[in-house]
């Protein structure tokens, strides 16, 4: 399959290279990648929140919170080797703590919608935490991304890597069974950042986690998306109602503004979305099984940053931050309307309660795995 995908990228001219020699060059002092370890505040009930700083021997930084279990900052270098923080946040732990529009983090216990906020597992009705409108959205008001996990440092060979750790009792916002999740960040000398996700529960349940990161590869600060470069390897998507719901509909991109078997600006077409203002759209990958894939690749022109995203999950929601507003972000930034753009790898939204989409559903004992990795280059 790889094969197959470097082929289709040849034949559309696109010639990306990887950061080893252009790096090498920029940086000639190259140091071990390593993981630091720092305090970075407290919540009301006195839990210490951590940061954990990941660099590669590059020069490439990451760095994850442990409220949330989420990517705060991520430093990658363009075509000259200069880096810039490439996705959307806040300065401190107090600001995540106030309220923000999930930036950078991990999403759960079930990512994207459920309608009703309820459904139906072995026989048996769970009513979840309402928190849009009538329905369920992100795990409900007190999801994954307002806990706090327990980090470790990992040690691996050639990379940087911590793993985060959370235990959502059974009940917690309604869902059954006591489920441990981690997420492990690693950040790799060929600048990769892949998260690795597991869930094992006691009681049968369901499970759709994600990352939410809002990426703009021009820098956090530099304004919106729409001239980013995008394709997308998913040839239909999921339709939904006026709430954004999935109607159990899965419809072809072909002739629609969400085409981007082809690449297209994201500004491009977007006015030609208004009952969404920008996209929002759950895009059914062209993926067969559970291997790794290739799912998009975004391209920066000023900057020459590429970012490719590879995933074992059946699909993606693509956001544009279209409710983004006068948010005051990190280092003095204002975020407006198409900031950033996110690439939620998941399964489907409300597929608890479309048994045509892709299953949810975790058995007891059972270890649920995903991975995603999103691999800069230049071009």
């Amino acid at each position: 399959m790889n094969r197959m995908i470097d082929s289709l990228w040849l034949a559309l001219g696109v010639l990306p290279f990887t950061f080893g020699m252009a790096a090498a060059a920029e940086n000639p002092s190259r140091t071990a990648p390593g993981v630091q370890r720092q305090e970075f505040g407290k919540t009301a009930d006195g839990s210490v929140v951590e940061v954990f700083i990941l660099t590669n021997s590059k020069g490439t930084t990451a760095k994850v919170m442990s409220y949330g279990a989420t990517l705060i900052e991520l430093q990658v270098p363009d075509r000259q080797g200069k880096l810039a923080d490439v996705v959307l946040g806040l300065d401190d732990c107090a600001g995540y703590m106030k309220g923000h529009p999930a930036m950078g983090s991990t999403v759960g216990r079930f990512a994207n919608r459920i309608g009703g906020a309820q459904f139906t597992l072995n026989g048996v009705v769970y009513p979840l935490a309402k928190n849009s409108g009538k329905h369920s959205i992100h795990g409900g008001p007190n999801g994954f991304m307002k806990r706090v996990w327990q980090g470790a440092i990992l040690e691996r060979k050639g990379e940087a890597a911590v793993r985060l750790t959370y235990v959502s009792a059974d009940g917690e916002e309604g869902f059954p069974g006591k489920l441990t999740v981690t997420v492990t960040y690693r950040l790799t000398d060929k600048n990769e950042l892949i998260l690795e996700y597991t869930g094992v529960s006691d009681k049968d349940t369901v499970i759709n986690l994600t990352n939410h990161s809002y990426f703009n590869l021009a820098g956090h600060d530099a304004g919106d998306v729409l001239a980013h470069m995008l394709r997308i390897n998913a040839d239909r998507y999921t339709v939904v109602d006026d709430a954004l719901i999935p109607t159990g509909e899965i419809a072809p991109v072909k002739g629609t503004p969400l085409d981007f078997t082809a690449p297209h600006t994201l500004g491009e077409r977007i006015q030609d979305l208004p009952k969404t203002k920008g996209y929002d759209h759950n895009y059914v990958l062209n993926h067969d099984d559970q291997s790794l894939m290739l799912a998009a690749r975004v391209q920066e022109p000023k900057s020459g940053r590429v970012m490719e995203v590879w995933t074992t999950e059946p699909g993606m929601q693509v956001y544009t931050a279209n409710g983004m507003k006068n948010f005051k972000g990190k280092r003095g930034a204002v975020y407006q309307p198409y900031a950033g753009v996110c690439f939620e790898t998941q399964h489907y939204p409300d597929s608890v309660n479309k048994p045509n989409f892709p299953s949810t559903t975790l058995k007891a004992g059972v270890q649920f795995r995903s991975e995603t990795q999103f691999k800069f280059s230049v071009e």
